[in-house]
């Protein structure tokens, strides 16, 4: 926020009163949403039951997210800038190749500490693969973004002559996130059985030719 804003900010009794308070009651929610669309699924998340998982009124949701849409685009979005910004600098761990997938087995292995986030994305990508769902435009948009991220840190491994040589980088976007995305419901379905992140890292020692930090 800039100097002016906070200023005005500061000078309006009424927004330095509420604006903390709708804030943090705004991430409350977002929090509660998250498990609850990740329990049930977006379908059957009901605004009064997601109002009651939220502990708060049918009312005081619509205050803050008018659509299920917009709760839904809420929690997905902030989802992915918290995992953007913890994991891979805000996308600069893509210009270093050894750093973002050393950076993706970190996020991989927070995922299998937390089975709510993998739940939520196996639920609602499933979900959204139907052209009329509304999540459907973000996880089009959100592979794109993938794809394009793991793109340039291949380029950057393959510049760098750290890829073995069998490897043709061609199609490794895609069949590291299709890895990626079956090891999940694998692990979901047998969590004993799948250590996650280790198979990444097994994997990715088969294409890149030096061990990640």
């Amino acid at each position: 926020m800039d100097e002016a804003a906070a200023s005005a900010r500061q000078s309006d009794p009424g927004v330095s009163r509420n604006y903390p308070k709708g804030e943090r009651r705004r991430a409350q929610i977002i929090e509660a949403a998250f498990t609850a669309f990740g329990t049930v699924g977006y379908r059957n998340a009901s605004m009064v039951r997601l109002a009651a998982a939220c502990g708060v009124s049918r009312a005081g949701l619509l205050h803050h997210f008018p659509t299920k849409e917009s709760l839904l685009a809420a929690v997905l979005e902030q989802r992915e800038r918290q995992d953007d910004e913890r994991f891979f600098q805000a996308g600069e761990a893509a210009r270093d190749g050894l750093e973002y997938f050393a950076s993706m087995i970190r996020l991989v292995a927070h995922n299998q500490a937390n089975p709510g986030i993998v739940s939520l994305f196996a639920v609602l990508s499933s979900e959204a693969s139907a052209p009329d769902h509304p999540a459907h435009p973000y996880f089009v948009a959100r592979y794109q973004r993938a794809r394009r991220a793991m793109r340039s840190a291949v380029d950057d491994l393959a510049r760098r002559q750290l890829l073995r040589p069998h490897v043709d980088p061609a199609g490794l976007p895609v069949d590291l996130i299709a890895l990626i995305d079956g090891l999940q419901i694998q692990w979901l379905l047998d969590p004993h059985a799948i250590d996650m992140p280790e198979r990444l890292r097994a994997r990715l020692r088969d294409i890149i030719s030096v061990e990640l930090p």
